[in-house]
């Protein structure tokens, strides 16, 4: 789903299923530590995210970098404003070659239009990225929500705004690994389900209100997982990349496993 054609040098590297759902955060703020970790990790990760504190410090050029030695990006830069703003803005970033962009689905439907045009049109060598729909923040519990105005369960939530990024013909949308099951359920195959909030059973919540392991977020319906600090705080990025990704491909196989049993029932 997320393409994979924009270097030659990404494709020196040969990943298993499960990395390639993995999605590492680069939540730091020198330039030189993202390189790091994401040389570091490039033959276990699929994507590395760049987000909010990293791009304000250090912008387009180490977005350039990354691609240019091969990474896939995810741009989290979650783009909200009027629509005419969101258009230019994700014509610009496409134009960095990231593989993943995305914008708030609360920004409504004309707004996320006008991103898919944007990045449509700034696509380099005519491969435009996965515009994706932010739903609602994984660190929001029901009472946050009710704070802002939303009086509905999270999960109503994320199921209505999922379904106006569907309509929108947005590629998918950001998600708790809570929501997943009932997104995916509702959005059908097809619509990309990119799942934060994963953490190790073994590992501590930080922030994240609606958190899930990656083994029950695979089996939920998610097709990407974004992890940051369990495996970027680790004394070990890579063990720790590899553990989830063994947590994946047990998912992944239980999956194809029971698929198998279905077909010859």
């Amino acid at each position: 789903m997320i393409p994979t054609d924009q270097t030659t040098a990404r494709k020196s590297v040969q990943l298993t299923p499960g990395a390639e759902k993995l999605i590492v955060a680069l939540d730091v703020s020198s330039a030189e530590g993202a390189l790091l970790l994401a040389e570091n990790l490039r033959s276990h990760v699929g994507v590395f995210k760049v987000g909010l504190e990293l791009y304000s410090a250090r912008g387009p050029a180490l977005v350039r970098e990354l691609v240019n030695r091969g990474a896939r990006v995810f741009l989290d830069l979650k783009l909200h404003d009027i629509p005419s703003t969101v258009r230019g803005a994700a014509r610009e970033l496409a134009s960095l070659g990231v593989s993943i962009m995305t914008v708030h689905a609360s920004g409504g439907r004309a707004m996320m239009q006008a991103a898919l045009e944007g990045a449509q049109s700034g696509a380099t060598a005519g491969q435009a990225p996965l515009v994706i729909g932010v739903t609602a923040l994984t660190s929001l519990a029901e009472s946050d929500l009710a704070d802002i105005g939303w009086r509905e369960s999270p999960q109503s939530v994320v199921l209505r705004l999922a379904a106006l990024a569907q309509d929108a013909e947005l590629n998918g949308v950001v998600a708790s690994p809570q929501e997943a099951a009932a997104i995916r359920q509702s959005c059908g195959p097809g619509f990309a389900i990119v799942t934060p909030g994963i953490r190790p059973a073994s590992a501590s919540r930080d922030d994240q209100a609606r958190a899930s392991t990656p083994e029950a977020a695979i089996r939920a319906g998610a097709d990407y997982l974004v992890v940051g600090r369990p495996i970027t705080q680790s004394p070990d990025p890579v063990a720790a990349a590899r553990a989830i990704v063994d947590e994946i491909e047990t998912a992944l196989a239980s999956q194809k496993s029971g698929a198998a049993s279905h077909d010859r029932g």
